[in-house]
């Protein structure tokens, strides 16, 4: 067992105990403790913040595109990197008060495979269920788990599409790609009745109780699940707020849980679900065509005090960072998941 030390969060003044082996995000996940973070590889930068106090602070490798060379000299890290190896202070640069202390305990669980079936050439909706009905996985709608890789040391991050593990049911959608380590997995050996190791939940892209702002939700591909898991629980809520999710696709055939999505303008009176197809080629298409962050500059929208949703690709997240302030959406009140790529170009 390592030496363990103290590490505090300023403005929130939360206290926790971090090992060394830990990194002081998953440190702080296991007591609770929910700050702000995305990827968990120091790849997207959510989680940076910035040391006040103790420098014995050492980093598991990252991107210097989200912790450049001269920020780390300044005292800037990435919690989901940083070990500590003393007493620390560390200021929080991004936190959501509502969320910080509202965070679930991170559970190991086997859970077997149910289904594993195409929704588009690239897209995989997963199926599977808990083995021991008496450990349920408790998660907010939008947080994801991580999927160990039979005979590897390998995890990937993958956004449950479900709203809660009724019966013990989880629901991915996975983008397949041609050199992905799971993606290779998953496509070729990955069948009915298997079993595999998941630990979570993990992630802060969860609806935030604001009854009187409208809503818009951005995505493309596999960001289409956790969008899914906050529209289906708005459905069994009842919750009733101006809501719109503009989903980008290339072709018509990248299109996927259409006949939901319709079902859930009539679930949702105030609700509309906006098509776009980049590359509409020959298609039968009479819906909105280009970038779906253009289609969203284009609609003519007032989003003055709206909250953003925002999940998919890296380059629509930058777009639509980009592009939402200027519709009015307060910066503050922009959530995002930005699906970063893994080893070898899993996301």
């Amino acid at each position: 067992m390592s030496e363990k030390h103290r590490v505090r969060f300023e403005p929130v003044g939360i206290e926790i105990d971090v090992a060394e082996e830990q990194t002081i995000l998953r440190a702080a996940a296991e007591q609770g403790v929910m700050l702000m973070h995305g990827c968990k590889e120091g790849q997207c930068a959510a989680c940076k913040s910035f040391i006040l106090d103790g420098d014995d602070v050492e980093h598991d490798k990252y991107s210097t595109f989200a912790l450049p060379d001269y920020e780390k000299e300044e005292g800037f890290t990435l919690l989901c990197r940083a070990h500590a190896y003393e007493d620390l202070t560390i200021e929080l640069l991004n936190y959501d008060e509502e969320m910080i202390q509202s965070g679930l305990p991170i559970q190991e669980a086997e859970v077997e495979v149910v289904s594993n079936d195409n929704v588009t050439h690239d897209l995989r909706h997963l199926v599977v269920k808990l083995t021991d009905p008496d450990q349920p996985l408790k998660f907010f709608p939008g947080q994801y788990v991580d999927f160990a890789i039979p005979d590897t040391e390998e995890s990937r991050s993958f956004s449950m599409a479900n709203t809660s593990a009724r019966d013990g049911l989880l629901e991915f959608v996975i983008k397949i790609y041609p050199d992905g380590l799971f993606s290779r997995f998953l496509d070729a050996r990955v069948a009915v009745g298997d079993r595999l190791r998941i630990t979570g939940p993990f992630g802060v892209f969860t609806l935030r109780d604001n009854p009187s702002a409208d809503l818009v939700f951005v995505g493309g591909g596999a960001g289409m699940a956790p969008i899914l898991a906050l529209l289906r629980t708005m459905a069994e809520r009842g919750i009733e707020r101006k809501a719109a999710f503009y989903y980008g696709a290339r072709r018509r055939q990248d299109l996927c849980f259409e006949a939901e999505l319709r079902e859930l303008e009539e679930k949702l009176p105030n609700f509309r679900y906006v098509p776009a197809l980049s590359e509409p080629g020959d298609d039968d298409w009479d819906g909105e065509t280009g970038l779906i962050t253009d289609v969203l500059r284009q609609a003519g929208l007032d989003l003055k005090g709206a909250d953003a949703y925002v999940c998919g690709p890296p380059p629509m997240v930058e777009a639509a960072l980009e592009l939402l302030p200027a519709l009015g959406v307060p910066d503050k009140r922009v959530f995002y998941d930005k699906f970063t790529t893994t080893g070898e170009s899993d996301a």
